[in-house]
Formats: structure tokens, sequence, C-alpha cells
């Protein structure tokens, strides 16, 4: 065998392994490098929007939170403030009613003493008729005598 016979079936056995290799296995694994690497930088680029998307989702629930405190608070004075103002309201509605329950109580009062007098001159008037009828030795007729009874209470 010759060196060179040898060298040069050996060159081309390699040439074809190389034309094989760049035809059929070469473009199978370029494209699947590519396809990973596409997959690659859709995950980092997700991971990035997610990143930017949890910290902007942050900003907005703090934001949320801020505003549901302050609201809160707003409603929390309100509700004080409907609280002092009803308990404002009862005390003069109870002050009113006061002043009205006493107003009849004077009136009624008033009416009580006003009977009382009359009761009363009513029964001086009849003390009266049975001491002037114990002095006359006679009774002393109601019927007749009405107008001197009458003018005696007012009197009295």
């Amino acid at each position: 065998m010759n060196i060179n016979f040898t060298l040069f079936s050996q060159a081309m056995a390699f040439a074809i392994f190389i034309w094989f290799t760049v035809k059929f296995v070469w473009p199978p694994l370029m494209r699947a490098i590519e396809n990973r690497q596409k997959t690659i930088a859709d995950g980092l680029a997700a991971g990035e929007r997610g990143k930017q998307e949890l910290e902007l989702a942050s900003h907005r629930s703090a934001d949320v939170v801020r505003e549901a405190k302050q609201r809160a608070a707003d409603i929390i004075a309100q509700a004080e403030k409907r609280a002092s103002e009803i308990v404002e309201e009862a005390k003069n509605v109870a002050r009113d009613e006061g002043s009205r329950i006493l107003v009849g109580a004077k009136a009624e009062v008033e009416q009580e003493v006003f009977r009382a007098r009359e009761t009363l001159r009513q029964h001086v008037a009849d003390l009266a008729l049975a001491g002037a009828a114990k002095i006359l030795h006679r009774e002393v007729d109601a019927k007749t005598h009405a107008d001197l009874l009458a003018s005696i209470k007012t009197e009295l």
C-alpha cells in the first residue's frame, strides 16, 4: 500500500463525512440550538416582565392599602361626627321634653291649687253657714240665700 493512496482515501472519506455532517447533521443541531436560545431568551424576558409587573403590583397594592386606610379614617371621622350630632340632638330633645313636662306639671299644679282653693272656699262657706245657723238658732236655707252665699264665696 502506498501512503499517498491511503492518505488520499482517508482525506476523501473525511471530506465525505464533513459534507454529510454539514448537510444532514449540522442543520438540525443548529435549529435545536437556536430554538433553545430563543426559549431561554423568551424565559429571561418573561422573568424580567414578571419582575416589573410584580414591582408595579406592589406599588399599586401599597397605593390601594393607603387609600383604604385613608377612606377608613374618613369613615370613622364621619361616624364620630354623626355620633356627636346624635348625642347633641338627643340632649336637645330630652331638654325640650323636660321643659314640656315641667310646663305641664306647673299647669297641673296650678289647677290643683285652684281646685283646692275652690274646695276650701266651699268648706269655709259651709262652715260659715253652719256657724250662722247656730248663731241664729235656726237653719239657713241655701236655696233662698244663694245670692248671699255666692257673695260670701267671692269674698273668701
